[in-house]
């Protein structure tokens, strides 16, 4: 579709839904919001167009969600995105060290228990956070439910294909760790 195509409002019967969801900085994600998920990828370039035109950067992720990017945060925001990506990362530290494979994260049921051993173990780097007490991190993960990282269940809380978008910048930090690493090693061996 060209920007200057017309576009048929009653071929997007979720519009009004998509577009409240996604403003709100919500992760649309196929897992959580099947119906959501068929119609925006089925109308995908309609969507990505419409959106565009008023100003929002619609991103998909192959993996089943989709969001509005947005490069400005406001401090709130970054205080927020620190704090989950703090709480994710010591998840998916927890996760590791019990042997669990990373990917399969929608496999994990995160409920109080683990998060009391998350707390319990890293409680100087959540207190850096002001999150160094459960009721905080339960506190996030309720928020992190809101903005689609995971799924609420009666026991805990899933987690969705979304948070992905944190694992890809942990993994990527860990290559630049490691590539870092090399780098000194190798200038120590030339310096010797």
């Amino acid at each position: 579709m060209k920007p200057s195509d017309s576009i048929n409002l009653n071929a997007l019967p979720s519009l009004g839904e998509l577009f409240a969801w996604l403003n709100a900085g919500k992760h649309l994600n196929r897992l959580a919001e099947p119906h959501l998920w068929a119609e925006l990828t089925s109308e995908r370039e309609t969507y990505t167009t419409l959106f565009a035109a008023l100003g929002y950067a619609l991103r998909f992720d192959e993996r089943g969600f989709a969001w509005f990017h947005v490069d400005e945060a406001s401090a709130n925001v970054s205080k927020t995105t620190r704090q989950f990506a703090l709480v994710f990362m010591l998840l998916f530290e927890h996760q590791a060290d019990l042997g669990r494979n990373l990917q399969r994260f929608g496999d994990w049921l995160v409920d109080r228990a683990m998060l009391e051993a998350i707390v319990s173990r890293n409680l100087a780097l959540l207190q850096a956070e002001d999150m160094g007490e459960l009721e905080s991190v339960i506190k996030l993960m309720n928020l992190a439910a809101s903005y689609g990282f995971v799924l609420q269940e009666p026991l805990g809380w899933r987690v969705l294909p979304a948070i992905c978008r944190y694992l890809d910048r942990f993994e990527a930090l860990a290559r630049q760790d490691a590539a870092d690493v090399r780098a000194e090693d190798a200038g120590a061996e030339a310096d010797a």
